[in-house]
């Protein structure tokens, strides 16, 4: 009896730790391990000393200019604020459910020799933004919580007009395209719950991720809510932003 107790209470601390919203919690996931940092490329990505390309997972910062684009507002103070930090250290790298991505980047949460975890202080400071690929949910709840903290207190990003909450009135031209975060009142919800209105905005989730969502959706006419993702226009000319994971989406807070 005294064993099972002593299993289950450990199952619980494992699946808890990464839930803190501290910024300076250290969590511990099953085959993590220790890399040395080599050369850092921007804010977000780096390569091991013995090669392996490191991508931050659940965030998203301004791009540096490169052969064929020009770099964003912040991109190259975002970077320089991931190399005060990780330069030449030894990191703990965390894992969620995929380890690679597309171009062959090893996905992970960033913990230092002093337990700080990297990936978080990047977003509380206004650094970078949340970008939540599904099934990586893990940490996505607690590095929004840290972005909603920078962007009350305008830090970083959330201080310029590229990056700032856009009001869904205001969405023009120029936004096509741009991954955004949006906040607007609610005119019309769905029959079904999976689908509302924020104005002349539809907001919808696409048929591959609606395994991701509880439905219906915690919104209601009148709500204020905020989203995040690519800015897009339908065939007919109608704006529509598509949530491609829970942390997508932030119900009101005033009701």
């Amino acid at each position: 009896m005294m064993i099972r107790r002593l299993a289950v209470a450990a199952c619980l601390v494992w699946l808890l730790m990464p839930l803190a919203a501290d910024a300076g919690t250290l969590s511990f996931v099953s085959n993590d391990r220790w890399v040395t940092v080599g050369r850092i490329y921007d804010g977000d990505t780096f390569q091991t000393t013995d090669g392996e390309r490191i991508r931050l997972l659940g965030l998203n910062t301004p791009e540096i200019t490169h052969r064929d684009s020009a770099g964003q507002p912040y991109g190259i103070e975002a970077t320089k604020r991931l190399t005060q930090l990780i330069a030449g250290k030894s990191l703990k790298l965390a894992f969620d459910k995929e380890k690679i991505d597309i171009y062959g980047r090893t996905l992970a949460q960033l913990y230092d020799r002093q337990g700080r975890w990297i990936n978080g202080m990047m977003v509380r400071e206004g650094w970078a933004h949340v970008y939540t690929f599904v099934p990586n949910l893990r940490w996505a709840h607690p590095l929004l919580v840290l972005e909603q903290q920078a962007r009350r207190a305008k830090l970083g990003i959330w201080a310029l007009p590229r990056w700032k909450v856009l009001k869904s009135t205001d969405l023009r031209l120029h936004n096509l395209g741009q991954f955004r975060v949006v906040q607007g009142v609610v005119t019309k919800v769905g029959r079904h719950g999976r689908d509302f209105y924020l104005g002349a905005v539809h907001v919808t989730v696409p048929r591959k991720y609606r395994r991701y969502f509880d439905f219906p959706l915690a919104v209601m006419r009148r709500d204020r809510v905020t989203v995040r993702g690519r800015v897009r226009t339908s065939g007919k000319g109608r704006w529509f932003i598509a949530l491609h994971a829970p942390t997508d989406f932030e119900p009101a807070t005033n009701r």
